[in-house]
């Protein structure tokens, strides 16, 4: 079964994410960071999404989106969701532009974030 990668700055929403989907089954790894969680995409061949936050210190959310999906790599294809408190329409419209699959805002409830990471792992 492929991993969810959760890219949080927040332990403690690392914590709560993880809680959620351990619960229903699903495997998970964590980054605390952007340039964490890109080592992890490029090192992890069993990823298969990426939930991430927007801001974070060394590499923002966007910029890990934007890296890993013009990386040229077979992690390109993953499916990212951004879980984030920030509801701007321009951020949002950046995230889909550069491939983003979905914008959860925080908080969030976890049954939904459980069933939108089923569908795109297809679980």
């Amino acid at each position: 079964m492929k991993k969810v990668l959760i890219v949080d700055d927040s332990p403690s929403v690392r914590q709560q994410v993880s809680l959620a989907l351990s619960q229903a089954g699903i495997q998970i790894t964590e980054a605390a960071d952007g340039v964490e969680g890109f080592a992890k995409v490029a090192s992890e061949s069993d990823i298969g999404m990426v939930l991430c936050d927007v801001n974070m210190p060394n590499m923002n959310g966007l910029e890990l989106l934007e890296k890993v999906k013009t990386s040229g790599s077979a992690a390109a294809a993953l499916p990212f969701v951004m879980l984030t408190s920030e509801g701007q329409q321009s951020l949002i419209d950046r995230a889909r532009k550069a491939g983003a699959k979905g914008w959860v805002i925080k908080p969030f409830r976890a049954e939904l974030l459980v069933a939108a990471v089923r569908k795109l792992l297809s679980v």
